[in-house]
């Protein structure tokens, strides 16, 4: 069961703008970089379902993170089916992400009013994704699709939208001050914010300090 509300969610999402997207085999490094978030302001975190039992990882860090970071929201993203989304939901997660866009995964959260943020890389997608209730959508891969002049000429017409972009998002202040001017309602980042470097040497305290820079330059652009 989720243990946060849709509303504290999308608040934490916007408060923060920033979600990082992670996958690691090892749950002892997982747990090391979603503490390192914790400790830079991060209070949104998306585990990836990228590998083979990616979900009992998951699982087992939903728990942990009650713990030892309370105030931490975990989700998971790269869920493409309703059956992965319910296991999921079961598990704990407070959101799931897609790729892709997926009618079959929307009433399967809204039941239970989980945010769902589905990817998508037009206009049309986006106002599907909204009428099948999805309040938060994403843009992927944000890059492709046009950058933040994309999202920015979407937001004209569409401006309820509530757009997290994903893709060629990199934690640097020329990166993420158009997006944030764009109008995006947060920027989801992985291997940019976990270099791999990074993560092998287990320098945790350098991913707490890439997480408070880029949080900085994320409260600067919105001024």
């Amino acid at each position: 069961m989720a243990k946060f509300s849709k509303m504290q969610v999308m608040a934490a999402m916007k408060e923060t703008g920033m979600v990082p997207v992670f996958f690691n085999k090892d749950i002892e490094i997982c747990k090391n970089v979603i503490k390192a978030c914790y400790e830079g302001g991060v209070r949104v975190f998306e585990f990836t379902n990228r590998g083979d039992f990616a979900h009992e990882i998951f699982g087992e860090l939903v728990k942990w993170a009650d713990k030892e970071c309370p105030e931490m929201i975990l989700g998971a993203g790269t869920v493409v089916d309703a059956g992965t989304a319910s296991l999921y939901l079961q598990l704990g997660a407070n959101f799931i992400v897609g790729p892709n866009f997926n009618p079959e995964i929307a009433p399967v959260c809204n039941r239970r009013l989980v945010p769902y943020s589905p990817g998508c890389g037009s206009v049309t997608e986006i106002n599907n994704a909204q009428a099948a209730g999805c309040d938060v959508t994403k843009v992927f891969p944000a890059g492709n699709v046009g950058g933040p002049s994309f999202v920015k000429n979407v937001m004209a017409p569409l401006r309820w939208s509530n757009i997290m972009v994903t893709g060629a998002v990199e934690p640097t202040e020329e990166n993420l001050t158009p997006w944030i001017k764009a109008g995006v309602l947060c920027v989801g980042m992985g291997s940019k914010l976990f270099p791999k470097e990074t993560v092998a040497a287990g320098d945790w305290a350098a991913v707490t300090a890439k997480c408070k820079e880029a949080l900085g330059y994320i409260a600067k652009a919105r001024g």
